[in-house]
């Protein structure tokens, strides 16, 4: 099977993608193109995987830069291939051939370019990404780079979606505790549980951060096993493991 990968009009003609998980060697749980080194699936597997995101991004293996996420705000500048994965959650460069990645299985993968400038950038923002201002930090270090965050478009990948996220009426808390007006992309009507929008809190933060354009592809990952792997619902199937989505962009 051929690999899919979901593109953005507003990131080209810059080469990029969302890969779905169709077209991978991967079987079982993992089945597709797990491409999640910390997942227990074979590292061989793994590396294949990995070598046909690469190839259909042009680039070497070696120039396919990767991250130890670790939902923080930090970032990342990128000078060319890392002998260890930095400890951070977004990178960002200026450097032709090098193609940025993110991991995700439900949290939001972002891309960002300032085509202008010859900047782009890719952040893994679950939710305390996003909420301690891993997006925010990413324009900053772009700007760093000689972007400018009004000429910057953003695209939020494959996430999952508002009437897939319950969440306790703690982490409703914490939220509108950090800013009232937090409490718009919540629903639920004092239930056991509530619902959050992470992809509208990531495109509200970006916006409100000045960036020329946001949009989210609108792909759930939880509701759709056959192209996407979702934490969540590898947690209510009670399966051992999930696979990993990447998510790139070069210049």
């Amino acid at each position: 099977m051929t690999l899919e990968i979901l593109t953005s009009d507003i990131l080209s003609p810059l080469r990029h993608g969302f890969f779905t998980r169709r077209g991978g060697a991967s079987s079982g749980v993992f089945e597709g193109l797990n491409c999640g080194q910390g997942s227990s699936d074979q590292s061989e597997i793994v590396s294949i995987n990995r070598e046909r995101v690469a190839a259909s991004m042009g680039v070497k293996t070696t120039d396919l830069i990767s991250m130890n996420q670790v939902h923080s705000p930090d970032v990342e500048v990128v000078e060319g291939p890392f002998d260890k994965a930095p400890q951070v959650d977004a990178l960002v460069t200026n450097r032709p051939g090098l193609a940025l990645s993110v991991l995700t299985a439900d949290c939001q993968p972002v891309l960002f370019a300032d085509h202008d400038a010859g900047v782009i950038g890719a952040a893994h923002a679950g939710w305390r990404g996003a909420l301690s201002g891993v997006l925010e930090a990413t324009l900053e270090h772009m700007e760093r780079l000689g972007a400018h965050r009004e000429n910057t478009v953003a695209v939020i990948g494959p996430t999952i979606s508002q009437s897939a996220y319950e969440v306790d009426w703690d982490f409703y808390d914490a939220f509108v505790a950090d800013d009232p007006e937090n409490q718009r992309f919540f629903s639920g009507n004092g239930g056991e549980k509530a619902q959050f929008d992470l992809p509208a809190f990531g495109l509200h933060r970006m916006r409100r951060a000045g960036i020329g354009q946001a949009l989210w592809t609108r792909h759930c990952t939880y509701s759709d096993p056959h192209r996407f792997f979702s934490y969540r619902r590898t947690v209510h199937k009670k399966e051992a493991d999930y696979g990993r989505l990447i998510s790139v962009i070069r210049l």
